[in-house]
């Protein structure tokens, strides 16, 4: 009986310490960015290189988001997006992960055009702009002949399990080449439907934990985001044990 393709587990970080909670769990593959909290910021060459040199040997794919906010972007956006593409490629990413949208909700082809252009072969992964796009369907296509890689999908939902109809729908139109990723919400307790509903391959996370600041002196009432958090003693981190969790629950789909 032909055994199952393997799914990859891809977990998004913003650090060393997250990169490195996440490889010892058994994550196959990591997402690079700065600023989770704002849905993932291009991260800087320092911390890709340091990445790099603390997990050797798992594949980094690093975010270009020039800022947050929608992914309608000018045209000085889009060139430090290149620029962007261009040094951390150098600097031994694995691949990068990008989206940007027109006005009227269609894919930009013009900017992801130049950025496959840039990977120069390496993997390009369209990201959750793919959930706020017009026509998804149309949109699979498109991408599909502008060379991409990989679409993360929430199956244009809050979170993928809550479209996971829609994600069965993608995975099943995607042509081959193509593979269509489910992402955001996917912890290890959705990770068996996710698989066996929608069929998806690989399953990114971000392994979102918190713990407090090591900070003895604190003011309150400063937040440095314009979002005001809970407060501001608080930092965001990859939990572990959630990243070993979906990696078993992977094994136990037979991936």
């Amino acid at each position: 009986m032909k055994q199952p393709a393997q799914v990859l587990v891809e977990v998004a970080v913003d650090g060393v310490a997250g990169a490195v909670a996440a490889a010892r769990a058994g994550a196959h593959r990591l997402e690079l960015c700065a600023a989770l909290g704002e849905g993932g910021l291009t991260p800087s060459l320092g911390m890709l290189a340091a990445v790099l040199a603390a997990v050797p040997g798992v594949p980094v794919l690093a975010m270009l988001r020039p800022r947050g906010g929608d992914f309608l972007y000018d045209p000085d956006e889009l060139d430090v997006v290149r620029r962007d593409a261009g040094h951390l490629l150098a600097a031994g990413a694995a691949g990068v992960v990008f989206g940007a949208l027109r006005a009227d909700g269609s894919i930009d082809t013009a900017s992801v055009a130049g950025v496959v252009a840039a990977a120069a072969g390496r993997p390009v992964t369209f990201h959750r702009a793919f959930d706020l796009c017009r026509d998804a369907r149309s949109a699979l296509v498109e991408l599909h002949r502008l060379g991409v890689a990989r679409v993360l999908s929430s199956g244009q939902a809050a979170q993928a399990p809550t479209g996971s109809a829609v994600l069965a729908e993608l995975v099943a139109l995607a042509p081959p080449g193509l593979t269509v990723i489910a992402g955001a919400g996917v912890r290890a307790h959705h990770l068996r439907a996710q698989v066996g509903r929608a069929r998806v391959r690989e399953g990114p996370q971000s392994a979102t934990t918190w713990r407090a600041s090591a900070m003895q002196f604190r003011r309150a009432g400063v937040p440095m985001g314009a979002q005001l958090p809970a407060d501001e003693y608080q930092r965001r981190g990859t939990d572990p044990a959630e990243v070993a969790a979906v990696v078993a629950a992977v094994q136990a789909t037979g991936g």
